[in-house]
């Protein structure tokens, strides 16, 4: 399940893992595509959604949390993950971009889940992209199912 606030990457960051060819658009309601779940960032920037994040973990594996690397502020509260039943990896979008600070999405992102993986990505040049779908691949054992 792929969690982050609106604008964060999300639904790109989907595509580009998929290798699908599809034109990004808002995600409205939860999308499941395949091995993924494509959250809306509102549940990610309102706490009463919160409990619609936690409910659908249930049917999950794991959680990825996106922290846009432009951005000068983090979504998600400390400790975040400690909520979810499963296990958690971070993603930095948009690294690609001019004004983006890895270094400072990495910190935002361990307030929310100190621990777990993090991967710096883009998913416009496809940086990082193969090295987090094969992380995702290992902690899913997915492999054959694309």
């Amino acid at each position: 399940m792929v969690i982050g606030s609106v604008g964060a990457g999300k639904s790109s960051l989907i595509r580009a893992l998929l290798k699908d060819d599809r034109e990004v658009a808002k995600t409205q309601s939860l999308l499941f595509r395949d091995w993924l779940i494509d959250t809306p960032g509102e549940y990610c920037e309102n706490p009463l959604q919160y409990r619609y994040l936690i409910a659908t973990s249930f049917d999950t594996k794991l959680l990825v949390l996106v922290q846009d690397a432009t951005r000068e502020r983090g979504y998600f509260p400390p400790g975040f993950a400690g909520g979810f039943p499963v296990p958690a990896i971070g993603v930095i979008t948009k690294i690609d971009l001019a004004a983006a600070n890895p270094e400072k999405a990495e910190r935002l992102l361990r307030q929310a889940m100190p621990k777990g993986d993090c991967f710096a990505v883009s998913s416009l040049n496809g940086t990082g992209i193969d090295e987090l779908r094969d992380r995702i691949d290992s902690l899913l054992q997915i492999g054959g199912t694309r």
